[in-house]
């Protein structure tokens, strides 16, 4: 079950406008993705958007200093990582602030799902609030903010999520994606709109001491984790972020994780927190209760940060299990409609899938979907049912299809057919009634047929094209390591090549470790993660093959020692 691949290699620039000094392959590499100057690479904090540009950042500092002294301030996050860190980051400011009381929950995605929902607020007001403040989350909880309002609670929505065609009654919302929104950044992560807010309150209140850049370390995180664009307000976010971190001037629960996943602080990047801390914290929400990971990174000795960072770890090792068997039957079923012709034309030509299975578990949807999507390239919708009987549905888009303006489009055209839903372009959660999923699944399929235009799926990569014998060392590697941050929307550099195979080798039951040489020079370590199981699987690859690879420069440290190391995502035979 796959579909073609195409490796295009990114234009550049014919004359970028960068100092000599700039080594030329880095003066490639950046122009290719939009830069055109030297100023377009500081990363300073005075580079950063101002606080005050961010629209309701002061209505909302002024309502939480209504409740500092004699209110009741209750956070209430989302369970992923941007959730989890954004939640950490507002309690730790305001307490850092002085409020008298400060108190956060998680709802339980499995009783209440997404969002501030009315069954959120019955279970938020046992604790008394004076204000709720959602973080992450809110744009799209009409009927909580009505709920709690009516109990005579004020809200505040701080979230980065596109709203609907109607806005929450709270009493202040801050999202840089509300229609009119003049704010430079539409891309800031849930973290990072609390990251405004939590500075204009420390603006207004005069911060006696408290310097919000003191949690960017929370900041870089969320904003990694949750794979939102980085613009350059963003970079410098978690530039500044990772600077903190690989200073050693982290929270404990962001050390702890690290160092869980055989992580140094001293070489943390993007890649760290994305593929090694973030799936530890999404572990506890996608499995059992984000409030484990809250508590990770509110933790303020290292004793207890690296007793919960275990916890998470035994978590994430348990997601691993689900995620590889229900991707296994994943495929199962796409291969058998595909198979079975079990979609109509409509479908079949826009290749949008929709999979369930009942067996499936809620919390891990969203990674299946993911998984299938980059095997096909296309748009994908895991659904699990849900204690109610209903299902819930995690989508996954791709290049060119905006997935929540295709949910939108679904839910005008046929009313009462999805619950409710939400998210961007490229991800998306929703809501349905489980004897609604053939009519949802002819519905989105004739969706995406629009979307696509008709086209048929067809995957490609890119690439920043050939590298020079000269440039595979590890001086080349280091500077390309700190030349980010890199991310969504600004892509680590990889790179396209033939060469001939001289060994390979199974490693860590699923990996593909190669020894390989190119027209020149000596010959380079490869490693190809996940192959075995992969779509690519099916290749010939062994010694004496010629292979055409996608790659990252890479140093692999181990054992004190540092390594020049190719990291395939992508090889087939040449």
């Amino acid at each position: 079950m796959t579909t073609p691949i195409e490796i295009r290699r990114r234009s550049v620039p014919a004359a970028p406008g960068f100092e000599q000094a700039l080594h030329p392959l880095l003066q490639r590499v950046y122009a290719a993705r939009g830069l055109t100057c030297d100023e377009e690479l500081v990363l300073s904090l005075d580079r950063l958007l101002p606080v005050g540009s961010l629209e309701g950042v002061q209505a909302a500092a002024e309502l939480l200093s209504a409740h500092r002294k004699q209110g009741r301030v209750l956070i209430v996050g989302d369970f992923d990582a941007d959730g989890a860190t954004s939640t950490a980051l507002v309690v730790r400011a305001l307490r850092r602030l002085r409020f008298n009381h400060v108190d956060f929950m998680v709802p339980d995605r499995f009783r209440f799902g997404y969002g501030l929902t009315p069954g959120i607020v019955d279970a938020a007001a046992q604790r008394q609030p004076t204000l709720i403040v959602t973080v992450d989350n809110g744009i799209a909880s009409l009927a909580g903010c009505a709920a709690a309002r009516a109990l005579g609670i004020e809200v505040l929505v701080t979230d980065h999520h596109l709203p609907g065609r109607d806005m929450p009654e709270a009493n202040a919302i801050v999202n840089p994606n509300l229609p009119g929104c003049a704010f430079g950044s539409r891309s800031l992560a849930g973290v990072g709109v609390a990251f405004y807010v939590v500075a204009a309150l420390a603006r207004l209140l005069g911060a006696g001491g408290f310097n919000p850049g003191e949690l960017l370390d929370l900041v870089a995180l969320g904003t990694v984790a949750d794979v939102v664009a980085l613009d350059r307000n963003n970079r410098i976010l978690v530039h500044q972020g990772l600077a903190r971190i690989r200073a050693g001037r982290c929270v404990p629960g962001i050390r702890a994780l690290l160092e869980a996943a055989g992580r140094r602080l001293p070489g943390a990047g993007p890649s760290d927190l994305g593929f090694a801390v973030a799936p530890r914290l999404n572990a506890a929400g996608r499995l059992t209760d984000m409030s484990l990971g809250i508590e990770c990174l509110l933790a303020d000795d290292m004793p207890r940060a690296t007793a919960l960072a275990q916890q998470l770890s035994q978590l994430n090792a348990q997601r691993r299990e689900i995620e590889l068997r229900m991707q296994g039957e994943a495929i199962d079923i796409a291969n058998r409609h595909l198979r079975e012709d079990a979609f109509t034309a409509d479908a079949r030509q826009s290749s949008g899938l929709c999979l369930f299975d009942p067996s499936w578990h809620q919390g891990v949807v969203g990674l299946v979907a993911g998984r299938i999507k980059d095997r096909l390239h296309c748009p994908v919708i895991a659904f699990a049912p849900a204690p109610d009987g209903s299902l819930r549905g995690s989508a996954r888009s791709v290049e060119g299809i905006h997935i929540r303006d295709a949910l939108d489009a679904i839910a005008t055209q046929n009313p009462g057919l999805i619950e409710k839903f939400g998210g961007h372009a490229m991800a998306a959660g929703l809501t349905l009634e489980a004897s609604l999923l053939p009519a949802f699944r002819a519905a989105f399929a004739a969706q995406i047929a629009v979307c696509s235009a008709g086209a048929a799926p067809n995957g490609h990569l890119h690439s920043d094209g050939e590298l020079g014998a000269g440039d595979f060392n590890l001086e080349t590697a280091r500077m390309l390591r700190i030349a980010g941050p890199w991310g969504q929307g600004f892509p680590e550099p990889s790179f396209d090549g033939e060469f001939g195979v001289l060994e390979t080798r199974v490693v860590g039951e699923r990996h593909l470790k190669l020894k390989v040489k190119g027209s020149a020079g000596s010959p380079l370590e490869c490693i190809s993660f996940g192959y075995l199981g992969s779509e690519y699987e099916s290749a010939q690859v062994r010694a004496g093959a010629r292979v055409r690879l996608l790659y990252r420069l890479e140093v692999n440290e181990y054992s004190g020692s540092e390594r020049l190391q190719l990291n395939a995502s992508y090889l087939s035979p040449a």
